[in-house]
């Protein structure tokens, strides 16, 4: 029977309006070019080169071209640029220009391929290329590609086909013939990796090791540059340490064991416990732990969590004592380790009870009323929940699906009340899907809107939070936009005469190029985990989200990785004359440690105070809320 699908026109229209990220380079860099001449570049070969209203314009003056040479070398570098290539025009960037036996030799990004080739060039003396040997692929999770292997063909990606049903989809990132372009280019290590468009990643290896840059113009056409900006990627910048005054930082682990953490009474003393990778650390101290599984720790910089994405902990098996599933993206699944009661000096024993997840955020809720944890995450393009058998709970869980296929994401998701009807339901990327009477046997309605935003060809968030922000008893929706990118937003529940449900996006923090949208003049990139608190004990709950530091280990694969590992919470005002008379505060709790794939927010002692555990590539810390001198 098919799933019912209301789309409603205006949150279309709305999901079709929303502004795309702003226009610039994912770094900071060191120099922008604007000025009036050339000084600090070179020519070489056929080229005619201006400047002209601070753009570059290079008209070649024979087919094969020739090259504007930055007087500086680098061995890795970031370039951001803009270019437009008219007529029957070639362009493209070279990296690592060195001198060769004829002229000169490096790798050629060939900006006005549609494919965005890569290719080991020789130059001769004119500039003219003499010869080019397309450059084998590299890049993704790694940040030195090693030799091919023989006997292991290459990867081909194929992005997966798009639902036509979805309020947002896929924006079109190709190469604009005769129109502008951008480019954002990281030649670093031996990889050279190009975004055009904001789309995702052309990598190709790189033979050489060190030299300038140079802006290339081939063919007959014009070409012309604007908003030229690059940095030196081999300096690294770190800020001083800064913690706010109203937190105090305990460390648990200084290793990486793990992106996830959970609390519970593991051992039903009164106190909660903490649990985060193979470790459950007893309270109130928090200084003795004890294994649930043999501890390997990972290394920090390249490493990832193989069996810790998302822990979460409840009483799965019934028996009274709380047990701890840890919900793994792709084959792991979900497996279920089983508290061992009064005999606690052991290891856990486990079960994988979820055969297959494609989440890399998963929350606990009563989606179906019963009194107890269910765990909500996305498997097989669908967005889905599943529940301990009563009768063996250590066997395959029961697993129900809420969305049809190719509604489900990797990043993303949340439970709530949406429409105040009592019931739970069920929010990601792509909308929210109505709780049913009879989750178990009902269809759940879906409401389509546009709760992320894409950027490198990913989108989707962290937790999402459900609940009223401004004060108008209607639920909202907070969330970040894109795990692996910028911003942070909420969006504000509206109602028409008849009661539709629609939404309306509100900035809170965007990316390095904005200026206005951001709260308190922050941003920072890969907002993989979120939490929701009241913080400051307002009544308002709080927005509390970190940065993911190296989310895809030290690769310049997403936006700015090496960026301050930041965690902030965002406090929530009613404000009558802000947009959707609410706006948030960011306060920053700490920039050394960030955060995992999810975090904890709650009053581990009781002493009234939110107390915050996160789990990073730095170890595990709790943040212990102080009293505040008053309410913000």
């Amino acid at each position: 029977m098919p799933r019912k699908c209301l789309v409603v026109l205006s949150l279309l229209m709305l999901a079709g309006s929303m502004p795309a990220i702003a226009v610039g380079p994912s770094f900071i860099p060191d120099v922008t070019f604007n000025g009036s001449n050339l000084s600090g570049w070179h020519t070489v070969g056929n080229v005619e080169w201006h400047v002209e209203n601070g753009e570059i314009v290079g008209k070649p003056t024979k087919p094969s071209g020739g090259w504007l040479v930055l007087d500086k070398s680098y061995q890795d570098v970031g370039v951001y640029l803009e270019y437009r290539c008219t007529g029957d025009c070639q362009t493209g960037i070279l990296f690592r220009g060195m001198k060769s036996n004829s002229g000169m030799k490096g790798t050629f990004v060939d900006l006005s391929d549609s494919e965005i080739p890569a290719y080991s060039v020789t130059l001769n003396a004119d500039g003219a290329i003499e010869s080019r040997e397309k450059a084998r692929r590299g890049g993704g999770l790694v940040r030195f590609t090693p030799p091919p292997d023989p006997n292991k063909p290459q990867p081909t990606f194929r992005p997966p086909p798009l639902n036509t049903a979805l309020p947002f989809k896929q924006p079109d990132t190709s190469l604009k013939s005769g129109d502008w372009n951008t480019a954002e280019m990281f030649m670093d290590a031996n990889v050279v990796r190009t975004f055009l468009n904001d789309g995702r990643e052309h990598g190709a290896v790189s033979e050489e090791t060190y030299g300038p840059f140079a802006l290339y113009v081939g063919g007959t056409g014009e070409v012309r540059f604007r908003k030229l900006k690059y940095k030196d990627l081999a300096v690294k910048l770190r800020q001083p340490d800064t913690a706010s005054p109203n937190f105090r930082a305990q460390t648990l682990t200084q290793f990486f064991y793990s992106f996830s953490v959970a609390a519970a009474d593991f051992n039903r003393d009164g106190t909660l416990d903490i649990v985060s990778g193979p470790f459950i650390y007893y309270g109130p101290d928090y200084t003795r732990s004890e294994e649930i599984y043999p501890a390997e720790a990972f290394n920090e910089t390249s490493g990832f969590p193989s069996d810790a994405w998302i822990q979460s902990a409840a009483d799965f098996t019934g028996d009274g004592w709380p047990d701890i599933i840890s919900t793994n993206y792709g084959n792991l699944g979900v497996t279920l380790y089983v508290n061992p009661g009064a005999e606690n000096n052991r290891r856990w024993e486990k079960f994988q009870v979820v055969k297959e997840v494609q989440s890399e955020v998963a929350t606990l809720g009563d989606v179906d009323g019963d009194g107890k944890q269910e765990i909500v995450y996305m498997g097989g393009g669908q967005v889905r929940y599943a529940k301990p058998d009563p009768s063996n709970p250590t066997g395959p869980w029961i697993i129900k699906e809420v969305s049809e296929k190719g509604f489900g994401t990797a990043h993303g998701i949340g439970v709530g009340d949406i429409n105040g009807d009592g019931r739970i339901d069920i929010v990601n990327a792509y909308g929210w899907w109505e709780g049913p009477k009879d989750p178990a046997k009902d269809t759940w309605t879906y409401h389509p809107s546009a709760f992320a935003r894409y950027g490198r060809g990913i989108m989707g968030g962290a937790t999402m939070g459900v609940y009223d922000v401004n004060g108008d008893h209607l639920a909202d929706v907070v969330t970040a936009l894109n795990a692996h990118g910028w911003g942070l937003a909420w969006f504000e529940q509206k109602r028409d005469k008849e009661g539709n449900i629609s939404f309306v996006r509100h900035m809170i923090a965007d990316d390095l190029n904005t200026k206005v949208e951001n709260a308190g003049g922050v941003a920072f990139s890969e907002p993989h985990a979120s939490a929701f608190a009241d913080v400051n004990n307002d009544g308002i709950p709080d927005f509390i989200v970190g940065k993911r530091y190296l989310s895809h280990v030290n690769t310049f694969l997403d936006p700015d990785p090496f960026g301050q590992p930041v965690l902030y919470v965002y406090k929530a005002v009613h404000d009558p004359k802000a947009p959707g008379r609410a706006r948030f505060i960011p306060e920053l709790i700490d920039n050394e440690s960030g955060a995992g794939s999810q975090f904890v927010a709650e009053d581990l002692n009781h002493d009234g105070k939110v107390d915050i555990i996160t789990p990073t590539r730095f170890g595990t810390l709790v943040f212990w809320g102080k009293a505040r001198a008053q309410s913000k």
